[in-house]
């Protein structure tokens, strides 16, 4: 049993717990960043003058993708689901299991979302009409992390559908699944890299990882996203960085090798 399941079914809340999840782990990273100068892979300075759109922009882009989420995701569950008289009640596996499911289904996810990234970045029709607007943010925030063109909903929900039926997972799993996507997607674009933070201890993809893909010399590079470093290693798109103190305080993320 879960504290939902009196109030919103398990599809329900695949949808919006992971929208609630965004803007408070959002918020409270964007709220603290600019008092943690000595954990930020950027200064404020550069914030300012790389990004060329406002924050209110950012924010009303995010909103509006996760409008058309919530839109998608319900039409798919109306047109794929039972009616309640003739579904039947769904038997949640073991915990055991539903681990097993979810590493599967990041695995998967990690799959789509580097081939389709990757494609965004060689098609120059595609780059420049539509992922280029996640690039506007060559210094990332947290806020930022799903500002992406409304075209991209389309492709992260495939990634998503794809990881969901291809682990056998049910729809309660999914939720922390996808809750889990989400948090670790706002981590890798927050900017900061904290002393302690389970992301950067558990996964070498992480928010200094994805930094050098948002830099000018590293967009062809470190397209996995945003659990494993595997695809970026078999393809040959890995670019090996170091963590460095800034001069003046604060931290940034150095390529270790040159631009081919």
């Amino acid at each position: 049993m879960v504290v939902w399941e009196e109030y919103v079914s398990d599809e329900t809340m695949g949808t919006i717990a992971p929208i609630i999840v965004y803007w408070i782990y959002a918020g409270v990273n964007q709220f603290l960043s600019p008092s943690l100068d000595k954990y930020r892979l950027h200064t404020l300075d550069e914030e300012n003058e790389k990004n060329v759109i406002p924050i209110t922009t950012v924010v009303k882009g995010v909103l509006l993708q996760q409008l058309l989420q919530i839109l998608i995701t319900q039409l798919g569950f109306f047109i794929t689901s039972y009616t309640e008289e003739t579904s039947r009640p769904t038997v949640q596996p073991s915990v055991l299991i539903q681990i097993l499911q979810i590493l599967i289904a990041m695995f998967i996810f990690d799959t789509c979302q580097y081939f389709v990234h990757r494609y965004m970045h060689h098609n120059k029709f595609l780059y420049r009409h539509v992922h280029s607007h996640h690039h506007r943010l060559v210094v990332p925030y947290a806020v930022g992390a799903l500002y992406n063109h409304p075209v991209e909903v389309i492709s992260d929900m495939l990634g998503g559908a794809a990881a969901f039926f291809g682990s056998g997972m049910t729809p309660r799993t999914s939720v922390w699944l996808f809750c889990l996507i989400t948090v670790k997607a706002v981590d890798d674009h927050s900017g900061l890299r904290l002393p302690g933070n389970l992301f950067h201890v558990l996964f070498k993809n992480n928010g200094a990882y994805h930094d050098v893909h948002h830099q000018v010399n590293g967009v062809k590079y470190n397209y996995s996203q945003p659990f494993f470093t595997f695809w970026d290693r078999v393809m040959g798109t890995y670019m090996p960085y170091n963590v460095m103190k800034r001069p003046g305080g604060g931290l940034e993320v150095r390529m270790m090798k040159k631009r081919s």
